[in-house]
């Protein structure tokens, strides 16, 4: 089948060898797994820093999102059949989805959206997965709840922040402010649905205030999250939450401790590659999120269609993301 690999960690994306084309074995589907053909991928940050970062023996297949048809199960399948269209997100501790067919557990595969093409579909399911488990399982916001509190978003424009701003309008009452620093940006957050955008390249307590924010109550940052630490302990309310997802090179929790915020670190590979006794959530909120997706609640976050699922495709990708300029989503289809 065919497939992008990368074989040698830490080229910069602009050499041809970072990504390559590369014909590789049919995977065998275990008793949980399915065997998807892989219609479209989305490209996210996590794709470059492994590519970036991590070291191979053997080649090495990216990717951590797909949409695609079920063209074979394994013996204790319960939740799909073969014709099945589905998206996910898959696990870090097996092979990615830039490749013409992928097994992947069903426990955390969702049925695609009936209302969107694959296209769209791959865009979804790693940051509505993120975007989830930091709302309702991280900080246990509740589904309808936060009335009278407010949530900023630092880097709302992103794959994440783009889910993450629907999700909290549309299944809580908090007031949601997300950060954007360009006019593209900022008018990107206002359609997905924030009450307030604010620019993180400028002073952020003065921004709030001039909203009549005095604190806010959930600070969520996305990215650059080193540089805006200070500002962000500063602006928290006290007893508040501070979550995040990227990978500062340090963070100094101790000034968390005088206004007792509690501090919360998301990662939605942990059920997949611990295979926690809840593993079947993923499947369960992608599923939820199809269903809003197909009632017109939620809307894909596709950005960019770069066309072909193929190494000099794949690098373009990796080189906008690597910029962090991308609005929305990157996404490939068919091989």
């Amino acid at each position: 089948m065919k497939a992008v690999v990368y074989t040698q960690h830490g080229l910069p994306i602009s050499d041809p060898q970072s990504l390559k084309d590369m014909e590789l074995p049919m995977p065998l589907a275990g008793p949980h797994d399915l065997l998807v053909e892989v219609r479209a991928v989305s490209v996210n940050p996590v794709d470059t820093k492994i590519r970036r970062g991590v070291a191979v023996t053997e080649p090495r297949v990216l990717g951590w999102d797909a949409s695609g048809i079920v063209r074979g199960v394994g013996a204790e399948v319960t939740l799909f059949k073969e014709g099945d269209e589905v998206f996910y997100a898959g696990s870090l501790l097996r092979p990615g989805s830039n490749s013409q067919f992928q097994t992947v557990d069903e426990r955390i595969v969702g049925r695609k959206p009936a209302t969107l093409d694959f296209a769209q579909s791959a865009a979804l399911p790693l940051t509505a997965i993120t975007a989830w488990e930091l709302l309702f399982d991280r900080l246990k916001v509740l589904e309808g709840g936060g009335a009278g509190k407010s949530l900023l978003i630092i880097g709302a424009a992103g794959g994440v922040g783009s889910i993450l701003v629907q999700l909290a309008r549309q299944l809580t009452a908090l007031t949601v402010i997300g950060t954007a620093s360009r006019d593209e940006t900022r008018n990107w957050v206002r359609e997905l649905g924030a009450h307030h955008v604010i620019d993180h390249g400028q002073p952020l307590r003065a921004q709030l205030e001039a909203l009549g924010i005095p604190a806010a109550d959930i600070v969520i940052s996305l990215t650059h999250t080193d540089q805006h630490y200070d500002a962000i302990v500063d602006v928290l309310a006290p007893q508040g939450q501070f979550a995040l997802i990227d990978d500062p090179a340090q963070l100094d929790a101790v000034p968390l401790k005088r206004k007792s915020i509690s501090l919360h670190w998301e990662l939605m590979f942990t059920r997949s590659m611990f295979e926690t006794p809840d593993m079947i959530k993923q499947h369960e909120l992608l599923s939820r999120v199809a269903d809003m997706v197909d009632a017109g609640s939620l809307r894909t976050t596709l950005g960019q269609h770069f066309g072909v699922i193929n190494a000099e495709n794949l690098r373009r990708a990796h080189t906008l993301i690597e910029s962090g300029r991308a609005v929305g989503k990157i996404v490939l289809e068919h091989f």
